[in-house]
């Protein structure tokens, strides 16, 4: 059991057997009347974010948020297949729960999963990829007096903002997180 006073960002809770994690909280102490806690929280499965004020001794049970590391296999329709690196065992996860990873994952790359009463409802791609530039126009010589970029599309289909000095066939470094090109790849 946790505490509406004993919140904190990225605490996770239930509320109704709904999971949710803390997205921001401030304790207040009004001048007159009871403290409260007021809190931003998302529920993990559906996005939805709410603002709600708890009574400081309010009690919630803990929402137990599992993670494993896995390997991506292949993708047959709106399934994509994701295999346990220990148990070898295969689970299949829909489309809406990978969509955002898919954009920087290949095949038998690894990707973090977060389970919720062993049922997958995200997937993350690492922090960090390495992907080869498949299509981009060339660069203009001697356009180079600002930070110009131009779009570039890589091998997993996603396409990033890259500069003018990159061409087709390059690896480049590109921040999961933010879809950010950092580099090219050592």
């Amino acid at each position: 059991m946790i505490t509406a006073g004993d919140f904190r960002k990225g605490i996770t809770f239930e509320i109704n057997g709904e999971p949710y994690v803390i997205l921001d909280f401030q304790h207040v102490k009004p001048g007159k009347g009871a403290a409260f806690v007021r809190t931003k929280y998302k529920n993990i499965i559906t996005g939805a974010t709410r603002e709600e004020a708890f009574n400081p001794s309010d009690k919630f049970e803990n929402a137990r948020i599992d993670t494993k590391t896995m390997q991506y296999l292949y993708n047959d329709g709106d399934l994509y297949y994701f295999m346990d690196n220990e148990s070898y065992e295969q689970i299949p996860i829909g489309k809406d729960q990978v969509e955002e990873a898919m954009k920087y994952l290949r095949e038998n790359d690894e990707a973090t999963i977060k389970f919720y009463n062993e049922k997958p409802f995200l997937v993350e791609a690492p922090n960090f990829v390495n992907l080869t530039v498949t299509e981009t126009e060339p660069g203009v010589k001697g356009d180079t007096a600002t930070n110009v970029t131009k779009a570039a599309t890589v091998e997993t289909g996603a396409v990033i903002q890259v500069p003018i000095f990159i061409n087709e066939g390059e690896k480049i470094q590109i921040d999961t997180r933010s879809g950010e090109y950092l580099g090219r790849a050592k």
